[in-house]
């Protein structure tokens, strides 16, 4: 790949910026702007250098608008346009730009050309600049026109947060031992080459969120309503000494919380947290390692479950590893107890995280590497 610092000859250019922006918003406030704070350097530097900037991002959230974004960084002392509509036609706004201002695109997946990585789309939105800058490391894992597309018609360089991302995610790939390897979420068939390929390496792996239903439904522990993943056929090769399983667990059944051991749960309970019990087996582990590296909750972290996720949390802060750590709801744990300052590394990929570190490449990577 190339990297920012390369491009030469920038002032007076327009550089195209994919950043990701998709940031949780309620009534229209931003509640966490972690992703937009780590673009900023790459604006910084850009600004300064005295370029014309066109950003752009999908958005997920609440209204589907990046507007949010647009007053977050106004805020911030960045004077940023922001447009509506920009295909088939090209805005007025971005041909009458002048050195050193910033528009921000309305949320690339209003078109569906972004996720069928439509070529037409992909070199309408090349044409709006000379350079193309990808700072959106978590949204590279998808083939979509702005992230393997635009990088087709334009020179395509790294932004200041994607080499950073990519440096000190590939150190994981050679970790100082003891090493342990913490993987929550859901939805085992798509982990398995990530799963298969850290078992290798870690010394110890816990299991937790969804994931861990599947690892004691494997084992033959009842689960009862819980979710669970269509195939866990593979799981028994991961049945080792290596693995460290919930031996307790929190279970809602109608209105009833309660901690139960895993031998006690009901057909008709449904596992939502892991339980202390569990994070006394796995915290002092994680005070003994040289290395952490974790992506995933341990619990459905968006109806409330937060204890193990948040014990977990704190134990990788207080502890003296280096730390690698992503997943939305295990940044928001991170952030919410102060904890930012004490891991070494927080990445802002989930999915993109667990595919580069499977993969060790993505598309967005291979495109980078493709281009002019």
């Amino acid at each position: 790949m190339k990297y920012i610092h390369e491009i030469e000859n920038l002032k007076g250019k327009t550089v195209f910026v994919r950043a990701d922006f998709n940031v949780p918003v309620s009534a229209g406030v931003i509640t966490d702007d972690f992703r937009v704070q780590k673009t900023l350097k790459t604006l910084d530097f850009l600004k300064n250098a005295g370029v014309k900037i066109v950003m752009a991002s999908h958005f997920e959230g609440e209204g589907g608008s990046l507007a949010p974004v647009a007053q977050n960084l106004a805020t911030r002392g960045y004077g940023v346009t922001f447009i509506e509509d920009f295909f088939p036609e090209t805005p007025k706004e971005i041909a009458d730009m002048k050195d050193g201002e910033m528009v921000l695109l309305q949320n690339l997946r209003k078109y569906p050309e972004e996720k069928a990585n439509n070529s037409e789309f992909a070199k309408h939105l090349a044409s709006f600049a000379s350079v193309y800058v990808n700072e959106a490391f978590s949204s590279s894992h998808r083939a979509h026109a702005s992230i393997v597309g635009i990088p087709e018609f334009l020179p395509s360089y790294a932004g200041f947060c994607f080499a950073q991302e990519v440096m000190e995610l590939s150190r994981t790939l050679h970790p100082k031992h003891p090493f342990v390897f913490i993987l929550g979420g859901a939805k085992f068939e798509t982990k398995i080459p990530l799963i298969k390929k850290f078992f290798a390496v870690a010394d110890k792996v816990f299991i937790g969120g969804a994931l861990a239903n599947d690892f004691l439904k494997a084992s033959g522990m009842q689960t009862g309503t819980s979710l669970l993943s269509s195939d866990i056929s593979q799981i028994s090769e991961f049945l080792t000494d290596k693995l460290i399983m919930p031996i307790d667990v929190i279970v809602k059944n109608g209105e009833s919380v309660t901690t139960k051991k895993v031998t006690e749960v009901l057909e008709s309970d449904y596992i939502v947290d892991v339980g202390p019990e569990t994070m006394d087996l796995v915290c002092p582990v994680v005070e003994k390692a040289a290395t952490v590296l974790w992506n995933g909750p341990l619990g459905n972290y968006e109806l409330g479950y937060k204890d193990a996720t948040r014990t977990l949390a704190q134990s990788i802060g207080e502890s003296k590893a280096e730390s690698f750590v992503g997943g939305g709801d295990t940044i928001a744990s991170i952030a919410e107890l102060n904890l930012t300052d004490k891991i070494t590394f927080i990445s802002t990929g989930g999915g993109a995280m667990l595919d580069f570190l499977a993969n060790e490449t993505l598309p967005g990577i291979q495109a980078l590497e493709k281009s002019q």
